[in-house]
């Protein structure tokens, strides 16, 4: 049976869990929750749970070594599974795109981002990703202190519309790829 991987680029801890850092964490909770995955397994520091999913498996990840070392776990784990890197997909926070943008591309580079740089690292850069904007602070306020914050109560919805339209993504590169999944929600706003 050939095997899938998702994985959500976070920071583990409570002090994290809603912020704009995390938003990759929170597709994945949204994404086992649709579809009732458990994340109660440890492998390869990393937080995961697994289905059939069609023909195929559909593994989970949220790795626990914190944003910067994300490959650690990644790289493990796809050799673990025996998943080929065009098969992988990672999720995770841009500063680069305006807020609520779900942008999905089929490879790339880390674009200043230390997560994907670690993930890039330990599997090369030819993996599927779907980036979710968080925009840039405004302001005087520091790029850290921004990604660290938590969302906005005026910007829950448009969160929700992007892990929305997140899990729907996954769903179409899961059983159709990721060409379908880019046509149709790739952009700022709900693409049905």
């Amino acid at each position: 049976m050939n095997s899938t991987l998702i994985a959500g680029l976070g920071n583990p801890g409570k002090k994290y869990r809603d912020t704009r850092h995390n938003i990759g964490f929170m597709a994945i909770d949204s994404i086992a929750m649709t579809h009732g995955i458990k994340l109660s397994q440890v492998k390869h520091k990393a937080i995961v749970g697994d289905v059939r999913f069609g023909d195929h498996k559909l593994v989970l990840a949220k790795p626990q070594t914190y944003m910067n070392l994300s490959g650690d776990s990644v790289g493990p784990l796809a050799k673990f599974y025996k998943i080929d890197p065009a098969q992988i997909l990672i999720i995770y926070d841009e500063l680069d795109l305006p807020f609520g943008t779900v942008r999905i591309r089929e490879k790339g580079s880390a674009g200043g981002h230390n997560g994907m740089k670690s993930v890039i690292n330990h599997i090369g850069k030819e993996f599927p990703r779907i980036r979710l904007g968080i925009g840039r602070p405004h302001g005087k306020m520091q790029v850290k202190g921004y990604v660290l914050q938590d969302f906005s109560k005026q910007e829950q919805p448009a969160v929700l519309d992007m892990l929305d339209r997140t899990l729907r993504a996954v769903e179409t590169f899961a059983n159709e790829g990721i060409t379908l999944a880019m046509s149709r929600y790739n952009g700022s706003v709900l693409a049905d």
